[in-house]
């Protein structure tokens, strides 16, 4: 079956699935396989359980009509996507980076959904299978569309933009992720920089902050580019306030002055920033930047401010890396008031530069008094500390539950597989 073929049955059934468990009548069922599932195994399971049609590409002991025989799967749900994307002339704005994507994601659906009809990203749907399910969700209505692109290794972001085809981009930074796939930190920006070389090749508009240089460099020949900063940039703004949540003064380019956020850390600024900076080149007006931004209140584990049982937590556990980590860590110790825990897991995807990076968060841990500091797997417990060690976050949340803490503060953060989150439960 040809994709404009398949286009159509699409059309007819506008919901497209690729997990048994959460199928909806009149799904289309993509059975995607990997090295540890197929799909194809539950093909006639989804069909009894209502979905309209199953894609496969492996033989199926059936003689339903329903069943459709590709060459590949995913290749066909990705191919899928690209042309489901070539039927609409609104903008697509990709955003990537190091830090802050979710986020950044985040913060610009509120800004401009506030005018416009915007889908985006679901959570962190952001890989070879989460980006064209996120293209496939966008309906005939939209005005604005905003999809979010993670990566781990080289070429991995311009595999995305050949059928997202991005008018728009933003790259939130570039720091010490992923390490292993990149191959050290040059390689980081070559791999998030294939965002920019899309946009250079087709004649499209990146957002950057001006602040760094290197963003500078990358986005050099891009027909437009739009900045925010701190200073010299289309956008500037500077932090107000952070001793809980992050108040953010826009010095230029915008008629708000302070946005008070429901977000921790300075490190935010940026992600408010660029948020600003889409709003008012889209048009979105400056009341409606302030309350949208004001309004948006994050969740899974990213940048939370908590109180539970008298204590005052700070959850960044959703991920981890040597820039993150040492963002939050300053962060945390700049915060008023004495008896604050660390409760930090590993950090993953270094490659051979782990031991040397975790070992240089345990040189910033040194730096401040801490009344207690847990560190948790990763490479911690390769190297000479005199911190408290644990193997995994059971076993934290085992110690913690034991402190009986009252009227302190916490800092819980680390790599995703690491689920630090979990301490707290």
């Amino acid at each position: 079956m040809q994709i404009e073929e398949l286009y159509q049955v699409y059309l007819l059934h506008p919901s497209v699935q690729t997990d048994t468990r959460k199928l909806k009548p009149n799904d289309i069922y993509f059975a995607l396989k990997g090295p540890h599932f197929n799909g194809n195994l539950f093909a006639q399971q989804a069909l009894d359980a209502g979905a309209a049609f199953a894609i496969v590409d492996e033989h199926i002991d059936s003689t339903d009509s329903r069943i459709i025989k590709v060459d590949d799967v995913l290749t066909t749900l990705q191919l899928l996507a690209k042309f489901h994307r070539q039927q609409f002339k609104v903008p697509f704005i990709a955003i990537t980076g190091s830090n802050g994507k979710t986020t950044t994601k985040e913060l610009l659906h509120e800004v401009l959904s506030s005018t416009y009809k915007t889908y985006t990203t679901i959570g962190n749907l952001n890989n070879h299978i989460g980006i064209p399910l996120t293209i496939l969700r966008v309906k005939q209505d939209a005005e604005m569309a905003i999809v979010e692109m993670g990566a781990n290794h080289q070429k991995e972001i311009e595999s995305y933009c050949a059928y997202t085809l991005p008018t728009h981009g933003l790259i939130t930074n570039c720091g010490k992720a992923h390490l292993e796939g990149f191959g050290g930190e040059e390689g980081v920006r070559k791999g998030k920089g294939e965002l920019f070389d899309f946009l250079r090749t087709h004649h499209g508009t990146a957002f950057i902050m001006k602040d760094y240089e290197y963003l500078q460099e990358m986005s050099k020949g891009i027909d437009t580019v739009k900045t925010y900063g701190t200073k010299d940039a289309d956008i500037t703004g500077t932090v107000s306030n952070s001793a809980d949540f992050l108040e953010v003064n826009i010095t230029g380019g915008a008629n708000i002055q302070e946005i008070k956020t429901h977000l921790v850390g300075e490190y935010n600024l940026p992600n408010i920033l660029a948020a600003v900076a889409a709003g008012k080149y889209f048009n979105v007006k400056d009341e409606q930047i302030k309350n949208a931004l004001e309004h948006y209140v994050p969740s899974n584990s990213r940048s939370q401010l908590m109180e539970k049982d008298g204590n005052t937590i700070v959850l960044d556990a959703y991920n981890a890396n040597p820039t993150s980590m040492r963002a939050a860590i300053e962060n945390f110790a700049k915060r008023e008031g004495g008896d604050k825990v660390l409760l930090l897991g590993g950090m993953m995807e270094l490659g051979p530069q782990s031991l040397t990076e975790h070992e240089g968060i345990i040189t910033l841990i040194d730096q401040y008094n801490w009344k207690a500091v847990v560190l948790v797997g990763g490479d911690y417990a390769k190297l000479n500390h005199r911190y408290i060690n644990f193997s995994n976050s059971t076993e934290a949340k085992e110690w913690f539950r034991q402190q009986h803490f009252t009227h302190v503060q916490l800092l819980v953060k680390g790599s995703r597989s690491m689920q630090m989150e979990k301490v707290l439960e």
